[in-house]
Parts: structure tokens; C-alpha cells; sequence
């Protein structure tokens, strides 16, 4: 089983950009509902056991469940860094355009017993490419082509800017399937980012205020 996150740049480009089961990092517990329940953040299990006829009440007994190890990544070129629950799998995907070919890299995080994944996509336009295009039409037909591919509904949008002044655009959608993602995009010297928070309708109250904090901690790095 794969899971395709597809990436759009202009109207001639689609990107495909699918993550192999195979890999560490597998989306095999992200893609269907799951049917236990999944607690984070700052909640709890409680166990609450019966009392027994001829002893008193056990006390409660509260399992603490496994958070991850948030720690800065930075980008093997040095030019972003960002917040990550762990060291994210890396993997380069090659993508034929009239262009010519572009490579996208992709880094990808999913906490163990939470139905969340975090990604972050790069790629660097062809020089003329990059100068030549206002950086708000790549984003507006980036929003256009995730969209479309991935046949979901625009639940906001709002244009932004990096912490160094990159044009920038936040929109969050939901799928046919009720997966919900929040992705903040920036046009920076050539580059196209895109930095997502993919997770369930269940799971996307629980944790909003991580999601939030990880799309803050994104910074491009000049170079």
C-alpha cells in the first residue's frame, strides 16, 4: 500500500509524490481509521477496575502515552529548519516537466500510536523559471492543483510570509476520505516549500495546537 501526496506547480505539472510501505517511516496505520482509541498531547488512559467483593477499591492506574522527541531538523543543505517528532525519512523523487526533470525532496515524520504525518516537500525551479514567474501565481496554482488532485474541499486560506519576508500562502483542506491537512507554502530564491500536517477529522482537535507549533517553527534559511 502506498500513499500518494499530490503536489501541483503549475497547469502543465503534477506531481506524484508516493511513500513506500517499505520505508521505515510507513503510513500503514495513518491511512485507515483506526478502530482503538488513540490518545496524545496532554491526555491520558484511565483504567477503572471493578471492585472486588471483599477488598477495597484498587486505585485508578493512568498510563502515560508514548510522546515523541520534538527536535530542530535542519536540511542537509542548510537552507530550513523546522521542529520534528524525531528524525524524519528522507527520500528524493526525480519528476519529468517541460521544464525538464526536478527533483523533489521529501522529509516525512509520523509519531508512533498517532494518526498524524509530517512532511515537508522542496523543490528548486530552472533559473529562468524561478526569476521570471511572480512567486504568488506558483502558489496560487499550487493551492489550484492540490486541490484538484486530491479532489478535496478548501476549508481556509489566508497569504502569509516567512519570518524573512517570503511570500507565502496557508490553506487547509479535507478529503473525501476526512483526512485533514494544513500547509503553509513559501517561494524562496527558486524554491517552492511546502510543509504539511496530514491528519484525521478524530485525531485534528487533539492536535491543533502541535500542528500550529510545528508549521511556526518553519524557517527558510538565507543563503
Amino acid at each position: 500500500m502506498q500513499l500518494c501526496v499530490q503536489l501541483g506547480y503549475n497547469t502543465n505539472i503534477i506531481s506524484d509524490i508516493c511513500i513506500s510501505q517499505a520505508k521505515t517511516m510507513t503510513f500503514k496505520k495513518f491511512l485507515p481509521f483506526m478502530a482503538a482509541t488513540l490518545v496524545c498531547g496532554s491526555c491520558f488512559i484511565v483504567e477503572a477496575r471493578q471492585p472486588q467483593p471483599s477488598a477495597a477499591k484498587k486505585p485508578e492506574t493512568t498510563t502515560q502515552p508514548v510522546q515523541p522527541k520534538w527536535k530542530l531538523f535542519r536540511a542537509p543543505d542548510g537552507r530550513f529548519t523546522v521542529l520534528m517528532p524525531g528524525t524524519p525519512n528522507k527520500e528524493t523523487q526525480t519528476q519529468k516537466t517541460y521544464m525538464g526533470e526536478i527533483d523533489l525532496e521529501i522529509f516525512v515524520a509520523e509519531p508512533p500510536k498517532q494518526q498524524v504525518a509530517y512532511v515537508v516537500v522542496y523543490n528548486d525551479f530552472p533559473h529562468s523559471y524561478g526569476k521570471l514567474t511572480n512567486p504568488q501565481t506558483i502558489l496560487e496554482q499550487a493551492q489550484s492543483l492540490v486541490l484538484k488532485t486530491t479532489k478535496s474541499n478548501l476549508i481556509r486560506q489566508r497569504n502569509i510570509r516567512s519570518s524573512n519576508g517570503h511570500p507565502g500562502k496557508e490553506i487547509e483542506f479535507v478529503n473525501a476520505g476526512g483526512k485533514i491537512t494544513r500547509s503553509r507554502m513559501y517561494v524562496a530564491e527558486g524554491r517552492l516549500y511546502q510543509v504539511m500536517a496530514i491528519t484525521t477529522k478524530k485525531q485534528q482537535p487533539t492536535l491543533s495546537k502541535t500542528i500550529t507549533g510545528y508549521l511556526n517553527s518553519f524557517q527558510v534559511v538565507l543563503r
